[in-house]
């Protein structure tokens, strides 16, 4: 059998997932090395021929930004080692939730990072889940936009709740929330807040009745985990049977599993899209490398993307 015209290759950070992805496709993850030096910095090298190949470059740049800088070399090196295209998937977008001026004199971090991926070479972007949509177009290359209901709605369809109710934690997630509950058949109610700071919620009211009802909070990623949180305690306050959440990127940064412990949630599921390394048993993951690995395919072989959605 000829060996196909691309190659996988993974950043530190996400390998695991890459692994998968290769298992799905049935072919190897490519040798790409990455060796620090005693000052904090790091070299990546490819250990093999990709030259004349299409190189995907799996890696979600999550905090510490070592993580972005580490794809940057990578598609620096694909392209000195003369690959013919260089498609990063990067199933968490980093940085994409300053994705506009929120107050005088402040930098718009996502565009930052669309314009590094650009200048070092960037062919096409495979993600999932962006902060924003529109942040789509801070890119001049092919955008394949994925959306976690994919694995999310089936895994909600799955849990077989009597009186399913979804619901948004704030006013930003509610397009998800409505989109969810058409799909599922259900009704749908909002969270009203209000922010003290970052991160700090200060106030938060229900609009909705949730009197008997098992809900499902959904949002595309939980943080510190203090507004879903204070919003499952207020659906139990306000006469719910039950509280769960799903999101699609897992952040979880201290002392958000702390709080899903001490809080009304009977369980909170993510994607895979970063990895989970702490001890919290509310905490679920559902994987994405069957939907990357297609979108791989289905990239190489000139197929439609749009087939794989759900909603």
């Amino acid at each position: 059998m000829s060996q196909p015209n691309f190659q996988v290759f993974a950043g530190s950070a996400t390998r695991y997932l890459a692994e998968k992805i290769c298992q799905e496709l049935g072919c190897p993850l490519g040798n790409c090395v990455n060796t620090r030096f005693a000052d904090g910095e790091f070299e990546v090298s490819y250990e093999e021929s990709i030259r004349g190949r299409d190189v995907y470059l799996v890696q979600s740049t999550f905090p510490s930004s070592d993580n972005l800088m580490e794809l940057l070399l990578m598609m620096d090196a694909a392209k000195r080692a003369s690959a013919r295209t260089i498609n990063c998937v990067i199933p968490y977008f980093g940085w994409a939730r300053q994705d506009r001026k929120s107050k005088p004199r402040v930098s718009i971090a996502a565009k930052v990072v669309a314009d590094a991926l650009g200048a070092v070479g960037l062919n096409r972007l495979i993600t999932m889940d962006l902060h924003a949509d529109q942040e789509q177009g801070f890119f001049n290359v092919p955008v394949d936009h994925l959306y976690a209901s994919s694995v999310l709605l089936p895994y909600i369809a799955s849990l077989k709740l009597e009186n399913l109710v979804i619901a948004a934690p704030d006013a930003g997630a509610s397009k998800r929330a409505s989109t969810y509950a058409k799909y599922l058949g259900c009704p749908m109610v909002m969270c009203n807040k209000t922010r003290a700071r970052a991160n700090v919620v200060d106030k938060m009211q229900i609009i909705g009745d949730v009197t008997g009802a098992d809900v499902v909070i959904c949002d595309d990623m939980v943080d510190t985990a203090g507004t879903i949180t204070k919003a499952a305690d207020l659906m139990i306050e306000n006469g719910a049977r039950s509280v769960r959440a799903a999101a699609s990127h897992c952040i979880m940064s201290d002392p958000a599993s702390e709080r899903v412990m001490k809080s009304s949630l009977e369980e909170i599921v993510f994607t895979d899209s970063i990895p989970f390394l702490k001890d919290c048993p509310k905490v679920k993951q559902v994987s994405i490398a069957g939907l990357l690995a297609e979108t791989i395919r289905r990239v190489q072989s000139n197929e439609s993307i749009s087939g794989q959605f759900l909603i």
